[in-house]
């Protein structure tokens, strides 16, 4: 690898750090040619840390830093005292097969400053993504990020030969992209999720228009579906309307993913904005939020009620903070509860819940059956029954306080 073309690889991977819309759950393995290369699964993924302590995998990299637009946020806005740099097409596939080979990487996540335009920057990543399927056989996972404002033509190429495709909507308003990125559109960013959307949902298994004869072979588009980011702690907005946003963006975008991003004000000197980062606890329990939606069955509401002024509790997750706020519809037996009641029950996650339902056919399950099944059982059994254990009715302060003895410890759900 010559001496320049690290040199840019440390600018542009550098410069990708921010962007966590970086996943390959959902890839599948493509059926290239004979002879491909690469994966979706197994080892080989090289990670990165941030200087916020966040990790990152690579291969994830912008095309270009530089940008002709200006937002506040951004640290590749045109305004930004930063080093620049520029992969052509060659230099991305040529890298992408190379780490790959050296086991140091799976899979491309690939996004880019806009340097000339939108469809301009488009085709190029169209293109990066298209080499490496179609003239080297590259099965691993690739993500591309779309470029608002792009043509409907090249976003649909696009997600031909990527697994996933990602639109970020950047913060949780259109006003508040206004004021940090007035020369964005909220409209075309909304267009182009909508676009990708619609086009996933045309090339779905069993697809077919009235009358249409459907090939036999459909081509996949997106098969891993699309995701977006937005930036927490930039704009000011509480936690209530960020869940609200990306409640609404799952809805209305079929999204596989909203990721959630602390601001942190490395690189970022502009005056509009904080000048102390984001905590990533908050982001944390932003995540957890999203799970709840996702995966619980909680509704919007439900999650918003776990709040304190449309914040989220640091010290706690928000499950435990709902539960404490619904002490009355605790403790609930795991012999009889049904499977969204033992849902709400802190410590409980969805594995374990299932491994309760099916645990109990067999007989009535105690404490220690429901211990064997679940990781969490010391934040669940205040709120459970069992067969031979009947928690003692603690009031939900002495509770809270049992739990967050330790305010910076991270509880899993």
């Amino acid at each position: 690898m010559s001496e320049r073309l690290l040199e840019k690889l440390e600018i542009l991977a550098d410069a990708a750090k921010y962007d966590a819309s970086c996943a390959s759950s959902g890839g599948t393995r493509r059926n290239a040619r004979p002879g491909g290369i690469g994966s979706v699964t197994g080892a080989g993924i090289c990670h990165s840390f941030t200087p916020d302590g966040r990790c990152v995998s690579l291969l994830k990299i912008l095309l270009t830093n530089f940008c002709v637009y200006d937002c506040a946020y951004c640290v590749s806005r045109r305004s930004s005292n930063v080093k620049r740099a520029r992969f052509s097409v060659g230099e991305v596939v040529t890298l992408t097969l190379d780490l790959y080979r050296r086991n140091c990487i799976e899979g491309l996540f690939l996004s880019s400053g806009i340097a000339r335009s939108e469809d301009d920057t488009m085709e190029d990543l169209v293109r990066v993504a298209k080499s490496l399927r179609e003239e080297h056989g590259f099965r691993g996972y690739i993500h591309l990020k779309t470029i608002p404002g792009a043509s409907p033509e090249l976003i649909a190429q696009a997600g031909l030969y990527a697994d996933r495709l990602s639109m970020n909507v950047e913060l949780p308003s259109d006003g508040s992209l206004a004021r940090f990125a007035p020369e964005k559109s909220a409209r075309e960013i909304k267009r182009g999720m909508a676009q990708t959307r619609a086009c996933i949902e045309e090339a779905a298994p069993g697809k077919r228009a009235a009358g249409e004869i459907r090939k036999a072979k459909q081509p996949k588009f997106s098969p891993a579906g699309q995701s977006t980011q937005m930036i927490v702690g930039a704009d000011g907005a509480d936690d209530a309307s960020i869940i609200a946003a990306s409640a609404n963006f799952y809805a209305a975008y079929k999204l596989k993913r909203v990721y959630y991003s602390a601001f942190s004000p490395n690189g970022h000197p502009s005056a509009n904005l904080p000048k102390t980062e984001t905590p990533l606890a908050r982001e944390h329990r932003l995540y957890q939020s999203d799970w709840l939606l996702r995966f619980y069955g909680f509704s919007l509401p439900e999650v918003q009620e776990a709040m304190d002024g449309g914040m989220l509790d640091l010290s706690m997750d928000p499950k435990l903070a709902w539960a404490l706020k619904h002490r009355q519809r605790f403790p609930v037996d795991v012999n009889t509860a049904d499977r969204e009641l033992l849902l709400r029950v802190p410590g409980l996650g969805t594995r374990a819940v299932d491994k309760v339902i099916a645990s109990r056919r067999s007989g009535r399950l105690s404490l220690e059956d429901v211990r064997r099944v679940c990781g969490g059982l010391n934040r669940a059994r205040d709120f459970i029954v069992a067969a031979d254990w009947n928690p003692p009715q603690l009031d939900s302060g002495k509770l809270k306080a049992r739990f967050t003895r330790v305010p910076e410890q991270m509880m899993l759900l």
